[in-house]
């Protein structure tokens, strides 16, 4: 007689008491990057709290106690903080003002794509990696990391390393565009588009478009205003295509309402009413703060994941691709400049 399986029920959820202690650690160890970021903003808050979550985790090495909520703020905490973002962007505005400047930004995001999928397959680099290090090159670093972080669902230690990547190459450019940009006499027009561009980071394209000129700083920021929204329709993409990966794949439990990003959506909403001006001008500040704090905690929790020998096993090779794919990027928006008459 053949034995019975019982299907056995999904496990259920941590409690808050079980996640608690995991929270409390995230917070504690993201306030110290706040404090931090605030003293060297070249650097900024998420980066240090991905940076002392990884010392944490490998000096100290937090016990079981400590997973729910690692896990909790790496994952929830994370989509609220991409939410959270949404109030303080205004759609129609970056969309008026940043439409001269989006067919190069649609050529330096192909090109960002295309050279992470051609020298990754060259590099022997895996797929998520390959992803997240477009991602972050192609549209605004460590914001765009965090946002497909959910839909791909990599590694921790493949989070933190595409972060510190492109943190790496924000840092050279903060400090080697601004050179460049007056050796190849750009205009600031010019190099302020160039920067919105090929910069990553929101705050590492401030830095470089204000050393330049005002005039460029200003424009940069528009620019790469324009291009962080497009994280929006590359979220929807990606979620798409592991939808159509999963079930090619045959997998039972397949659903595209369960695959679907709704933090994107409910980004958009916040975004809309930020748009409608339903939100107070005097809460703006509070909220950009909370936001600011939120992906603070999260990038923390993936760096208290993350297993630094595991990341050191990776080798070069992930740099090597995050280099490659800047370079492309930076070459293509001032061919497309230089074509377009815009230099």
């Amino acid at each position: 007689m053949a034995a019975t399986t019982i299907p056995t029920a999904p496990a259920p959820s941590p409690s808050f008491g079980q996640r608690a202690p995991g929270l409390l650690l995230a917070v504690l160890v993201a306030l110290a990057a706040l404090g931090l970021g605030r003293v060297a903003p070249l650097v900024g808050g998420p980066v240090f709290g991905i940076v002392l979550g990884i010392l944490v985790r490998n000096v100290f090495a937090p016990g079981g106690t400590y997973t729910p909520g690692i896990q909790f703020a790496g994952k929830q905490v994370l989509q609220w903080s991409i939410i959270a973002l949404g109030f303080g962007l205004s759609l129609d505005q970056v969309a008026r003002t940043g439409l001269e400047s989006l067919s190069v930004t649609l050529v330096t995001i192909t090109v960002a794509f295309l050279a992470a999928w051609g020298l990754g397959r060259a590099l022997k680099v895996q797929d998520k990696l390959k992803i997240l290090i477009g991602v972050g090159t192609a549209i605004c670093g460590g914001s765009a990391i965090a946002a497909v972080t959910p839909i791909i669902k990599p590694d921790e230690h493949d989070t933190a390393f595409a972060i510190s990547t492109i943190f790496l190459f924000n840092l050279v450019a903060v400090l080697l565009f601004p050179l460049l940009g007056h050796v190849l006499h750009l205009s600031d027009l010019g190099f302020g588009l160039w920067a919105g561009t090929a910069i990553n980071d929101t705050s590492s394209v401030v830095a470089a478009g204000y050393s330049f000129s005002k005039a460029a700083g200003d424009y940069a920021t528009i620019v790469k205003l324009t291009r962080a929204t497009l994280i929006i329709p590359i979220c929807l993409v990606l979620a798409l295509l592991v939808a159509w990966r999963e079930k090619k794949q045959g997998q039972s439990d397949f659903s595209l309402k369960k695959i679907f990003p709704w933090f994107i959506l409910w980004f958009l909403v916040a975004s809309g009413l930020r748009t409608a001006g339903l939100i107070p001008a005097a809460i703006q500040p509070a909220i950009h703060m909370a936001a600011e704090f939120l992906i603070i905690v999260a990038l923390t929790a993936i760096g208290l994941s993350a297993n630094l020998r595991r990341m050191a096993s990776t080798g070069a090779r992930p740099v090597l691709l995050g280099l490659g794919v800047w370079a492309a990027v930076s070459v293509s928006s001032l061919l497309v400049q230089l074509a377009i008459g815009q230099l």
